[in-house]
C-alpha cells in the first residue's frame, strides 16, 4: 500500500499553524522546535528541525570480503576492527529511550554481513520497535543468512550492484561473484514472498561511471526480476587518481551552479516522450548553458543541501565513535574536480562514554547541525581551487573545521541510501 504523502495544514484563527499528528512525530515538529523554510517556485520547502533524531547509520564493521576499485579503503591508513556487543548494547539502550525510535542503517565503510553478530544486532534494533536497513555486497548472502534476516524482522534489504553482467561487475568489484549473488537476491526474494505484502524490500545501489553507466538500463530491468522495488544510482566519488577519469559528474558540476547562472534563461521543460525525436533536441537544451527545470522543478542548480542532516542523521563506527554523516567517519582522500583533497574526521564523542541523546544534544553538535542546514560555506565544488579547499578544516568565508563547501553529497552529486 502506497504511504500518504499528502496532509492537511491547518491555519488557526490566530495564523498559526497545526501540522497533523503523524507528520508531528515523523518528523520531530515537537513544540520550540525551529524549521528552516525555503521558498521556491513552486512552493515552500519545510526544512526537518535540527533537533529531531531520525536515523541512525552504524558501522558493525569496517573490514570488508571486496576490494573493488572504489573503495575509501584504497585511500586511507585506518585502523579495522568489528562492533562490540557493548558498544553495540550501548547504542539500542540510549536509542530505546526515543520516540519514535530512529530507523537503524547497517551500513559504513565495510561488510555488515561480515560481523558474525549481525542477525542478532538486527534482532535487537527491532525489537526496540526500529525500521531496520542493511546494505550487503550480497556474497554472504547465503539462503540460511537470508532466512535469519527475514525472520529478525528486517525492513528493507540493501545490494550493490554495479553491473549488468558477470564481466562489467568483474571490473569494478574485482570478484567473480556475480552470479552467486543474484542467485542469493533471487533466494532472499522467493523467501520474503512467503511473508505479507513481500516485506521486506530489496533496493539495489549502482555506482555509476564510465565503465559501467550503459549496463544502467539493463540492470534496472534485471533488478525488476530480482523483486527490487527501490534503486538508488550514485555517482563515483573518486579516491585515487585513476577513478577520476571515471567521473560523469564534472559539467553538472561546473556548470549552472555559479553567480552568473542567475542572469541566464530560465528553461521550464514539460514532461515529455523521450524517444528518437525529442532525445537529440533535448540532450542539446539540457547540455546548454541555461537554468533548466522540469515541470517547475529545477534539475540544474546548486543543492546546498545535506541529506544527513535532512534525515535527522548521525553516523556511529565499529568502535562507537559518534559523527554527522558517513563523509566524517573516517580520515580520507578524494579527488575534487581532478584535485586531491584530505577529509579530516569529525567525531563528537563516544557511544561507550556517552548515552545517544547526550551526544546528539551536545552543544557544538547541534550548533554544527544547524550551521550545516543553512549551509553558508564556500562554494569549493564550483570555483577554481585555492589551497583552502584541499582540506575540510578552514574556508574562504571564515568557517573552520569541519567545512561542508566541497562535499559533494550536499550538491546530489553522491547518495547514500
Amino acid at each position: 500500500m502506497q504511504k500518504q504523502s499528502r496532509f492537511t495544514l491547518n491555519i488557526d484563527e490566530y495564523g498559526q499553524a497545526a501540522f497533523p499528528p503523524e507528520i508531528i512525530e515523523s518528523f520531530g515538529f515537537a513544540p520550540g522546535a525551529q524549521l528552516l523554510i525555503e521558498k521556491q517556485s513552486t512552493g515552500l520547502f519545510i526544512h526537518r528541525p535540527t533537533s529531531h533524531l531520525g536515523k541512525v547509520y552504524i558501522e558493525p564493521t569496517n573490514q570488508c570480503n571486496l576490494k573493488c576499485l572504489t573503495c575509501i579503503r584504497n585511500a586511507w591508513n585506518e585502523p579495522a576492527g568489528w562492533m562490540s556487543e557493548i558498544t553495540f548494547k550501548g547504542i539500542i539502550s540510549g536509542l530505546n529511550e526515543i520516540q519514535p525510535v530512529p530507523t537503524i542503517f547497517f551500513g559504513g565503510y565495510g561488510e555488515p554481513l561480515f560481523h558474525p553478530r549481525i542477525v542478532d544486532m538486527v534482532t535487537q534494533a527491532r525489537n526496540i520497535g526500529a525500521a531496520v536497513e542493511l546494505i550487503t555486497n550480497g556474497i554472504l548472502l547465503s539462503k540460511e543468512m537470508s532466512k535469519q534476516l527475514i525472520d529478525a524482522g528486517i525492513s528493507t534489504l540493501w545490494v550493490s550492484l554495479d553491473g549488468a553482467k558477470p564481466e562489467s561487475y568483474a571490473d569494478v568489484r574485482a570478484s567473480e561473484s556475480f552470479d552467486t549473488i543474484l542467485k542469493n537476491i533471487l533466494e532472499f526474494r522467493d523467501l520474503r514472498g512467503k511473508v505479507q505484502n513481500n516485506c521486506p524490500e530489496i533496493g539495489i545501489a549502482f555506482v555509476a561511471m564510465k565503465r559501467n553507466i550503459t549496463d544502467l538500463p539493463s540492470l534496472v530491468r534485471l533488478s525488476t526480476q530480482l523483486g527490487a522495488s527501490q534503486y538508488m544510482v550514485t555517482n563515483i566519488l573518486p579516491h585515487t587518481r585513476e577513478m577520476c577519469s571515471e567521473a560523469l559528474y564534472y559539467q553538472t558540476m561546473s556548470q549552472y551552479t555559479s553567480m552568473a547562472s542567475y542572469w541566464l534563461p530560465h528553461v521550464n521543460l514539460p514532461r515529455i516522450d523521450i524517444n528518437d525525436i525529442t532525445s537529440m533536441p533535448l540532450y542539446k537544451t539540457l547540455r546548454a548553458d541555461y537554468n533548466i527545470s522540469i515541470n517547475g522543478m529545477p534539475v540544474n542548480t546548486s543543492l546546498n543541501r545535506c541529506p544527513f542532516i535532512e534525515k535527522g542523521a548521525m553516523a556511529i563506527r565499529w568502535n562507537g565513535d559518534v559523527s554527522p554523516c558517513l563523509p566524517l567517519m573516517h580520515n580520507h582522500t578524494s579527488y575534487l574536480d581532478g584535485r586531491e583533497r584530505t577529509v579530516k574526521k569529525y567525531l563528537i564523542g563516544n557511544i561507550n562514554n556517552h548515552s545517544v541523546m547526550d551526544l546528539w544534544q551536545d552543544k557544538a553538535y547541534a550548533e554544527f547541525r544547524a550551521r550545516v542546514q543553512q549551509f553558508d560555506f564556500s562554494p569549493c565544488t564550483l570555483c577554481g581551487g585555492c589551497d583552502l579547499s584541499e582540506t575540510n578544516e578552514k574556508d574562504c568565508y571564515g568557517n573552520n573545521f569541519p567545512t561542508c563547501g566541497g562535499c559533494l553529497w550536499a550538491q546530489g552529486l553522491i547518495q547514500c541510501p
